[in-house]
């Protein structure tokens, strides 16, 4: 048992920050009247933590990889604890919300060093086992965030769901201390602030170039500046990077196939994966009239089948091809979105959900552990922190990526049908029902008319999920293509016609 307590440590950290993701999604009309904001304000609840989180992944990483992995996750972990306290104790909406964006910092710290302690506590099978134990519980936190919330938020109050953190964090902290001190040292060098200046600039304008897309539509100018600044600072940051002696991140990463396959993996896995559940939840609870907890549970088969396919494939599948296990992971992302896709039409439920969330599930618990031992092994130990930066990095930039970018596909298909029904402001009733503001739509308008406006909402929206589940299908099997290419192994060379042994002559009688 002993022998697994750095993974309970390094779990237990994971299943925090990831839950806290999402948990918050469900609690945001209870906040409302007790805050006394708006609900747009209090959005910014969920988008602070998500910004920072994804912003700072990647310097978090390389100042873990300075100041040493054991050390960055306990700091970590004590930010992510008294932010947590701070939420729950929270008087009003500004307050919340910074120690939001204060709880996402820890959390990159966190995020940032997961793998590098895994890599120094296991290896053999032993190391395939913890990060196949590891990918489960990352898989099944998304689906789990939104379940615990409500439970919460209906039995207590909207408080616990911060302040469940603070034993959770005690109990990993002395867990860090007492099983964790095998970690790699700290490595030499100096913090390259103007790479992570630049860096977490880009990344905190790009996210929140799409956290407004998804708000305000493409349309708005001010996203596309957003977008065009955080173009510039990237290549500001590509500039420091090749100048530095010590960058945090190191570019020439991005000429190796296999770790751009990675970052490529990981990136259109959360994409194709988790960002259309975003709308199925819309459509679930705004639409159909299920509960949060109800929406919550029908993202249980997808975590279920990631958690057993992580847990027991992980020993069995060290060793085997990244590209063909990847591959096969995206390929199985692909069809399980494709399947809901499929199933979901005019009179169907959330049942017609679950067979392709079960693929799904398949395809995230083949492809999350494997991600997360393939990048480390790209790399040496002391810069563990940078590639397990750049890989999470990558999937938070893809996960707010795909909820922008599908965001503008459900209203896009929900207004097409709306205009089908001859609708008068198709535009802005497709924009209401992509917000969840269906029920608010529907009072707003004559009892004579709320039941044609209903069934067209209904329509409108069950095209709008389908519309979003074929891009990500699409996005899974073409990422399981480029991924099965950009990871392929080297051929060794084929012998020359001058480097072959020369041929014997026959002996003459």
């Amino acid at each position: 048992m002993r022998k697994w307590l750095p993974l309970i440590t390094v779990c237990l950290g994971t299943f925090m920050l990831l839950i806290d993701v999402t948990i918050v999604n469900v609690a945001l009309p209870d906040m409302v009247g007790d805050l006394g904001a708006s609900f747009g304000a209090l959005q910014w609840v969920v988008d602070a933590y998500a910004l920072a989180l994804a912003a700072l992944l990647l310097g978090a990483g390389s100042i873990a990889d300075l100041a040493g992995h054991r050390r960055a996750y306990i700091a970590g972990l004590a930010l992510f604890a008294i932010s947590s306290a701070a939420c729950g104790l929270a008087p009003g909406t500004g307050v919340l919300i910074a120690a939001r964006a204060v709880q996402g910092i820890g959390a990159a710290a966190m995020f940032a060093t997961t793998f590098a302690l895994l890599n120094s506590a296991y290896t053999g099978r032993d190391r395939g086992s913890a990060y196949g134990v590891w990918g489960a519980v990352a898989g099944a936190s998304a689906a789990v965030g939104p379940i615990l919330g409500g439970l919460l938020t209906e039995g207590v109050s909207w408080r616990w769901i911060f302040f469940v953190n603070l034993p959770v964090c005690a109990v990993a902290i002395v867990l860090c201390v007492r099983v964790l001190a095998g970690a790699n040292a700290p490595a030499r060098g100096r913090v390259d602030v103007l790479g992570i200046a630049s860096f977490s600039a880009a990344a905190a304008c790009g996210t929140y170039a799409l956290i407004r897309a998804n708000e305000e539509g493409w349309s708005d100018a001010a996203v596309w500046w957003l977008l065009v600044l955080a173009a510039a600072l990237l290549a500001v940051f590509a500039v420091f990077e090749a100048r530095s002696r010590h960058p945090m991140f190191d570019l020439r990463l991005l000429r190796d196939r296999p770790f751009a396959g990675v970052l490529l993996a990981g990136a259109l896995m959360t994409f194709a994966a988790f960002a259309p559940f975003t709308y199925t939840s819309i459509w679930l609870q705004s639409v159909l009239g299920l509960t949060p907890i109800g929406a919550g549970l029908t993202g249980l088969p997808m975590s279920v089948m990631s958690f057993i396919i992580s847990a027991l494939l992980g020993r069995a599948l060290h060793g085997r091809r990244p590209d063909l296990v990847i591959g096969a992971g995206l390929l199985f992302v692909g069809l399980g979105c494709l399947l809901a896709a499929a199933l979901v039409h005019g009179a169907a439920g959330w049942t017609a959900l679950l067979p392709g969330f079960a693929v799904i599930g398949v395809g995230v618990g083949l492809a999350t552990p494997i991600l997360g031992s393939v990048s480390m092994s790209l790399v040496p130990p002391e810069r563990g922190g940078m590639a397990a930066g750049a890989v999470n990095t990558t999937r938070q930039l893809g996960f707010a990526l795909g909820i922008a970018a599908l965001g503008s596909v459900f209203a896009a298909r929900a207004q097409t049908g709306l205009s089908e029904h001859g609708l008068p402001q198709a535009a802005r009733l497709a924009r209401g029902i992509a917000g969840g503001q269906t029920p608010a739509l529907l009072a707003a308008v004559p009892p004579a008319a709320r039941q044609a406006l209903d069934g067209a909402a209904h329509a409108a929206a069950v095209s709008g999920v389908q519309a979003t589940y074929a891009v990500g299908g699409a996005a899974g099997v073409l990422a399981a293509l480029l991924v099965v290419v950009l990871m392929r192994p080297a051929r060794p060379p084929a012998a020359r016609q001058d480097d072959r042994p020369p041929v014997a002559e026959p002996a003459r009688r």
